[in-house]
């Protein structure tokens, strides 16, 4: 898994466009910024079982906010962090990249992409939408992934893994799409332009 994922981090930055980035300092600070802050949110968990612990993801803000090339590379700066921290092992490193960073990033953005294509481009729409439902889907999303992940290299039972993992996922959906959608909706009032994902002459202007 390590290796898939490093193959997709290695793609989203060959096609990055690192010129434009690095004559703009404010994206610097907010993509560290984002890096950084992802660091304490996951480092705040709940270990229920080994391999089995639960916390809050906010890769949908990272998404909309950084974009999908920059979100994953940001995530995953992030991931290395919180595994030289402890929080998690270095032996879960791979299936921690692939299915708890890219695959949920990439879902968010997949999300966002349908809203943005085939929804009315309304600011709220933005926010409860590509924002708030996102951030449930993509925890959902992240949680099936691992459950399947550990039934399937037989770290534990599935009756293990739904009694102590897929049980908890009912209580994190709620608290996860508040998070984002309060992120993303101070973000959109107060800084715009920091947003990577929005302009208001798609979803303010001539509405």
């Amino acid at each position: 898994m390590s290796i898939i994922g490093l193959l997709i981090l290695l793609g989203g930055a060959w096609t990055f466009d690192w010129r434009s980035w690095l004559d703009d300092k404010t994206r610097h600070h907010l993509c560290f910024g984002a890096a950084i802050a992802l660091v304490p949110l996951w480092m705040l968990q709940a270990g229920i079982k080994p391999g089995l612990e639960v916390h809050f993801l906010g890769l949908t803000t990272v998404a909309l906010l950084l974009g999908w090339r920059m979100g994953m590379l940001m995530a995953s700066l992030s991931l290395v962090l919180v595994t030289s921290f402890g929080f998690e092992p270095w032996s879960l490193f791979g299936a921690n990249l692939l299915l708890g960073v890219i695959l949920p990033l990439s879902m968010s953005y997949l999300i966002f992409i349908l809203t943005y294509s085939y929804l009315y481009r309304h600011l709220f729409v933005y926010i409860f939408v590509a924002g708030f439902f996102n951030a449930a889907v993509t925890i959902t999303f992240k949680t099936l992934l691992f459950s399947a992940f550990m039934v399937w290299t037989d770290q534990h039972s599935a009756r293990v893994v739904f009694d102590s993992y897929l049980s908890v996922l009912p209580l994190l959906l709620f608290p996860e799409a508040l998070l984002n959608g309060m992120a993303i909706t101070v973000l959109v009032v107060f800084k715009p332009l920091w947003m990577r994902t929005y302009r208001d002459r798609d979803y303010i202007i001539n509405k």
